[in-house]
């Protein structure tokens, strides 16, 4: 049971990043800052709005990553979850005092 309720925790954590971009850092790559502040607004509007987690790039079930297409782009999203120093994976992405959540935003060309 505690498997699935942290889950739902991360889950919960990634989709505040994900829609308000609070509670941890937005990474915008090169590519995505080329597009100039109009279409980036319109890449993070579709991120926060998206919704269409699929098994095969979701397995867990915690929302941190996406494939869309938005401003004219193919982009991705990331989420990771670190340990506070940052350098490290988070030992429990599901408590939010010891994890520090780093959204990434990349064009498909830049993977």
């Amino acid at each position: 049971m505690t498997a699935v309720l942290d889950t739902d925790r991360v889950r919960a954590l990634n989709d505040i990043l994900r829609r308000t971009l609070s509670g941890g850092t937005l990474v915008l790559t090169a590519g995505i800052v080329a597009l100039g502040r109009e279409r980036q607004q319109l890449i993070l509007d579709a991120i926060a709005a998206f919704d269409c987690f699929e098994p095969d790039d979701d397995p867990h079930g915690e929302h941190d990553f996406g494939a869309l297409e938005a401003a004219g782009e193919r982009v991705f999203f990331k989420i990771d979850c670190f340990g506070r120093s940052g350098r490290y994976a988070s030992p429990d992405p599901a408590d939010s005092s010891v994890t520090h959540r780093m959204l990434t935003v990349m064009l498909a060309r830049e993977y």
